[in-house]
C-alpha cells in the first residue's frame, strides 16, 4: 500500500512540476510582489514579465486575460487576475 501511494505523489510532484507558471507584473504592483513572494516560499519556479516595459507582452496578457490590470497568472494555461492564493493552490495542487 505504502508503495502505492509513494508512485501517486511522485506522479503528482511530477505533473506539479511540468507547469509553467507566468506572471505579468509591473515594479510598482503590490499585488505581484505579494504573489512572487507566495511562489517564492511555496518554492514555485516562475517566468516574471514587466510589462511595462515590453508593450508586445502587455498586449499578450491583454488578449490572454480580457484586462489590464496586473498581476495576471498564467498556471499551465490557465489564467487567474490578480493575487487569488486559493485559486493558485488549487491550480498547483498545494
Amino acid at each position: 500500500m505504502a508503495t502505492a501511494i509513494t508512485v501517486n505523489l511522485s506522479i503528482i510532484i511530477f505533473f506539479m512540476a511540468q507547469k509553467k507558471v507566468s506572471i505579468y507584473t509591473t515594479p510598482t504592483c503590490s499585488y505581484c510582489k505579494q504573489a512572487k513572494d507566495y511562489f517564492k516560499e511555496k518554492g514555485i519556479d516562475f517566468e516574471e514579465i514587466d510589462v511595462a516595459t515590453d508593450a508586445a507582452k502587455a498586449q499578450e496578457m491583454i488578449e490572454k486575460s480580457g484586462q489590464m490590470g496586473v498581476p495576471v497568472l498564467d498556471i499551465g494555461g490557465r489564467i487567474i487576475v490578480g493575487f487569488d492564493k486559493a485559486a493558485i493552490d488549487e491550480e498547483l495542487g498545494l
